[in-house]
């Protein structure tokens, strides 16, 4: 029979410390040349950023797939720049994401996205050279590398990797790659970071033939819009690259230290963006539509739907929204037809997939799960983790239901909490110990008492507690068991005197271990 040793002297006893192996270097800047911690080694580096590229570009629109050529010509600035950066052998990739919220990000090891809507708003090449070479720097001086680094100092002395939670709307409901894809893309880099970025950014422009004052005119004009306190823009660019006065007057003082004869290529670029230039009205309608949609208007998000594909019928998102209308509008197998539009124009986006699964799951049709694992396989979610727990219910593999309600349940949301509540009734009985806390203490007659608290999100009952008191040679000198019949609601507790004592009054509790056998399920 195996106990849970309970001592107060020892608090941390209830939890298991695993040490990660973490090798501690100082190494040089390849972008600065200054000497630094480094706690992540570019290998990580490049592994976080592969692991994390796709459900960081899905969790924000996924790619933007009606003009290729665009991400062909985006590509090719970024590479430019790349080959005159101080890292060109990272394994950088540039990609345009559907999203009309002005930003662009880059993860460790070279994986950088810029959206589409930040694309309207730049006049030149030279000003998308400047964004895209102030990414590259972010990825070639380490700059998310050492905020990871600074959260494994701050969270647990070099004990384990500690990132910030990003606040972004829908974040609540990723869970594994896709909640930390969204924490990296979302964390707000530090004044130097940003004051470095835009110098050496310069810097690479610079060495392309670039006008250098195109980063100028860029941060004058995002200090506009920061003032002007546009939301798009707060949303966006703004809230992980704060613009400022100070950044202008450094931009100034880096691009004076350059010849001013550089190339803008402003028409060149305005042909490069037509495609998005004339499709800009069905856009700004799909977004008109998301809102409708989220204030639970359907009739005026199908309006919008259908104004969007009368401009570009090529987009699949305006499928997907007019699909999602006619869910809220209960009109399944139409919004059934929409979906499958959607993914004939893009195979490779998890919210086409998810909405047809769920809608399939609830027709009862065969092939929901199939969508729901290809959904999950693109970007994890909570909401497929627990919709694919509750088919593998009804096909009896308990075990696949468990993963993925554990999954789900990682999410701090209403589906998360319904998660937990699933996980908890398959679980509860084989593995008691998990969701029922017990403690002993020594009541004044001398007596061991056991307190039990229910952990869990369910009703139980029935409680089997086995106490035992053992010799300093390790042997039993006394037991006892008791059955608690009592319904304990979540979070509640009850304490229970058992048979074991009276005992010397400098008995240590550590001799006294309590082992909870079963528990039942009140519900």
């Amino acid at each position: 029979m195996s106990f849970v040793r309970l001592d107060r002297r020892y608090a941390s006893a209830f939890t298991v410390a695993l040490l990660l192996g973490i090798v501690v270097a100082c190494a040089r800047n390849p972008v600065t040349g200054k000497t630094e911690l480094q706690l992540v080694s570019e290998q990580q580096e490049i592994q976080i950023g592969a692991q994390n590229y796709l459900a960081s570009r899905q969790s924000q629109g996924g790619d933007w797939l009606v003009d290729a050529e665009l991400n062909d010509y985006i590509d090719g600035v970024g590479k430019k720049l790349v080959k005159v950066s101080d890292r060109p052998e990272l394994p950088y990739e540039f990609k345009v994401l559907n999203n009309s919220v002005p930003n662009a990000w880059a993860l460790p090891g070279g994986k950088i996205a810029v959206n589409r809507g930040l694309l309207l708003e730049l006049n030149n090449e030279a000003e998308l050279a400047a964004v895209l070479g102030h990414e590259i720097v972010h990825a070639a001086a380490r700059h998310g590398a050492k905020a990871m680094e600074r959260g494994m100092l701050l969270q647990a002395g070099v004990l384990g990797l500690g990132v910030a939670a990003g606040d972004k709307e829908g974040g609540a409901l990723l869970v594994g790659a896709g909640a930390l894809g969204a924490q990296l893309i979302g964390k707000k880099y530090s004044r130097d970071a940003e004051l470095e970025s835009d110098r050496y950014g310069i810097t690479y422009m610079a060495r392309v033939g670039y006008d250098p004052r195109a980063a100028i005119s860029l941060q004058e004009t995002f200090v506009r819009l920061f003032k002007g306190e546009k939301s798009n823009w707060l949303e966006g660019m703004f809230a992980s690259h704060p613009p400022s006065p100070e950044r202008v007057e450094a931009n100034k003082a880096t691009a004076a230290k350059f010849a001013s004869s550089g190339t803008l290529g402003a028409e060149s670029y305005q042909a490069r963006i037509a495609v998005l230039k004339k499709s800009r009205e069905a856009y700004n309608k799909f977004d008109e539509g998301r809102k409708a949609l989220a204030a639970n208007n359907p009739d005026a998000a199908l309006a919008a739907a259908e104004a969007a594909l009368k401009i570009e019928p090529r987009e699949a998102l305006f499928y997907g929204l007019r699909g999602d209308a006619k869910i809220k509008q209960k009109r399944l197998l139409d919004a059934l037809t929409d979906f499958d539009l959607a993914i004939g124009r893009n195979r490779d986006y998890f919210q086409f997939y998810l909405q047809r699964g769920l809608i399939k799951q609830q027709l009862r049709d065969a092939g929901a799960r199939a969508d729901l694992e290809k959904s999950v396989a693109l970007l994890p979610t909570a909401v497929a983790h627990l919709a694919l727990g509750d088919d593998a219910l009804k096909r009896n593999d308990k075990e696949s239901a468990k993963q993925n309600f554990a999954l789900a349940a990682q999410s701090e949301s209403d589906t998360g909490k319904r998660a937990t509540l699933q996980l908890a009734r398959l679980d509860l009985s084989e593995h008691p110990e998990k969701y029922i806390g017990v403690d002993a203490a020594r009541d004044a007659r001398g007596f061991i008492t056991v307190s039990v608290q229910n952990r869990s999100p369910v009703k139980i009952k029935n409680l089997k507690v086995a106490v035992a008191l053992f010799d300093a040679a390790g042997q039993i000198a006394a037991q006892d068991s008791l059955l608690l019949s009592a319904t304990l609601d979540p979070r509640a507790s009850i304490t229970e005197s058992t048979r074991v004592g009276p005992l010397p009054t400098d008995l240590e509790l550590s001799r006294v271990r309590v082992k909870i056998f079963s528990a039942e399920l009140a519900e």
